[in-house]
């Protein structure tokens, strides 16, 4: 049986976990997690119940003596924020696996992007580790199309279920001698890493392109955000409103209808109109967004008059720290 390390950050780790361990026999886990105190990840769970021991530096250092302790025949990455150097690839057969149509989205936040951008699929491609950014052969790959309003979410889970099903005879199917199909460089496109600010809604964008970036960013993620009364407000469901009435007088970000009952609010884009379900102020619970929003005169979005008042009183507050030290 072949001997695989796993390295994994993220929310693909735990079904890679479980492929592995149906084909091949796991030498350890590399996670930033206490496996000690962190009774909560799945991945933890795992491997203490399969005896896999679990090591929480994830530094390109911890790993590379790991490669050199454990000698494995392949060193699977899945989920992990750093580009390993040639050198500690040069040490064993490493795999990566890639949620994106390589040579499409390499680089970061590739579901993401492909909701952000209204793309029509996503994917998994599962490829031999290379010197150059998400390069090598591919081993395999496989489409999923993304349905109208799927979120981001939704897609993990259908693609670490595909990686469930397949990593682990990949591996085994590389390890016998299978190379793969040579990627096309000059078709190579990539995305940005996505930090959490650039979550941040404009609605004078279209109803589809803010719909798209909320479906994006749904938990585990950092949520779409605005903000109400100054306040940071995070959105995490809203649809799109079919035939809105035609507002000619239109102020994107401007409440236009609110139910009570059924608890949404209606707010103008760009272009239509966009119903909100469920938001979030930071620090608070998760609520029905008529439980915060609870006029057709507010307007979403942070103004040049929100930032005023803000700098008012500050200065105001300054001013009264100074004739305090008096």
């Amino acid at each position: 049986m072949a001997n695989v390390l796993l390295i994994g950050m993220g929310i693909t780790t735990l079904s890679a976990l479980e492929s592995l361990a149906s084909k091949c026999h796991v030498q350890a886990v590399v996670r930033n997690v206490n496996p000690d105190s962190n009774t909560d990840d799945p991945v933890v769970n795992f491997a203490h119940k399969a005896g896999i021991p679990i090591f929480s530096e994830t530094s390109k250092e911890q790993i590379k003596s790991l490669v050199l302790k454990f000698q494995p025949d392949c060193v699977v990455v899945s989920s992990y924020n750093y580009i390993l150097p040639p050198g500690l690839i040069e040490l064993s057969t490493f795999v990566n696996v890639h949620y994106s149509p390589l040579p499409h989205y390499r680089g970061r936040a590739n579901v993401n992007w492909a909701i952000v951008n209204d793309e029509s699929c996503a994917a998994i491609a599962i490829h031999k580790l290379s010197a150059e950014l998400d390069g090598g052969n591919i081993l395999f790959q496989k489409l999923i199309p993304i349905r109208y309003e799927d979120t981001v979410a939704d897609l993990y889970r259908q693609l670490n279920e595909i990686q469930r099903q397949h990593l682990g005879e990949t591996v085994i199917k590389l390890l016998h001698g299978y190379q793969g199909t040579v990627q096309n460089n000059a078709e190579a496109t990539y995305g940005c890493t996505r930090l959490p600010e650039d979550g941040e809604i404009n609605w004078s964008a279209s109803t589809r392109s803010i719909d798209c970036l909320i479906r994006a960013l749904v938990f585990p993620f950092p949520g779409a955000y605005t903000h109400l009364l100054g306040r940071k407000l995070l959105i995490w469901q809203a649809k799109i409103v079919n035939d809105p009435p035609s507002y000619i007088g239109r102020i994107p970000g401007r409440i236009i209808d609110r139910s009570k009952t059924e608890g949404y609010v209606d707010v103008l884009t760009g272009d239509g109109v966009l119903r909100i379900y469920e938001v979030q102020f930071e620090g608070e619970e998760k609520t029905a967004a008529a439980n915060i929003i609870k006029s057709v005169k507010s307007t979403l979005g942070l103004k040049a008059s929100d930032l005023l008042e803000r700098i008012q009183t500050l200065e105001q507050e300054i001013i009264r720290l100074k004739e305090n030290v008096k």
